[in-house]
């Protein structure tokens, strides 16, 4: 329990810090939908909406934006016309990929600053955590 009392919070900040900042002129909310949406291409607004624990209206409109700015398209699913599914556009993925590269290189600059013992246990703890969520889907 004291470890995870320790940790607790210190992987809420990590992750809190990860998201904070604008990246390619998309909101932290904005990218946890395209991430949403290139995994599950073909979600729907109402799904995401449910999701998000949000009125399908509000959902829509925050989707009618990164649509309007060319990162999310609508499509209708081929097996039932009236259904109308998500994806990302070229512009969406490249969006992620710039996103995914600046965090990456915060993180890389936090662990410059450790030690080479520093750095070599977190290193180690990478894998065990790693595990904790695989065993947290099944």
């Amino acid at each position: 329990m004291a470890v995870a009392d320790r940790l607790r919070p210190t992987l809420l900040h990590l992750g809190r810090e990860l998201r904070r900042e604008r990246i390619a002129g998309v909101s932290p909310h904005q990218v946890s939908l395209l991430v949403s949406i290139k995994y599950a291409p073909g979600v729907t607004v109402g799904q995401l909406a449910a999701d998000d624990k949000v009125s399908t209206a509000a959902m829509s409109k925050r989707i009618s934006r990164l649509e309007r700015d060319g990162l999310v398209a609508r499509t209708q699913s081929d097996a039932d016309r009236r259904c109308v599914g998500l994806t990302l556009t070229e512009e969406g993925q490249r969006t992620l990929r710039r996103v995914r590269s600046r965090r990456t290189a915060w993180l890389a600059s936090r662990l410059s600053a450790l030690s080479p013992d520093e750095l070599a246990a977190v290193e180690a703890a990478v894998q065990p955590l790693a595990q904790l969520l695989e065993e947290g889907r099944a």
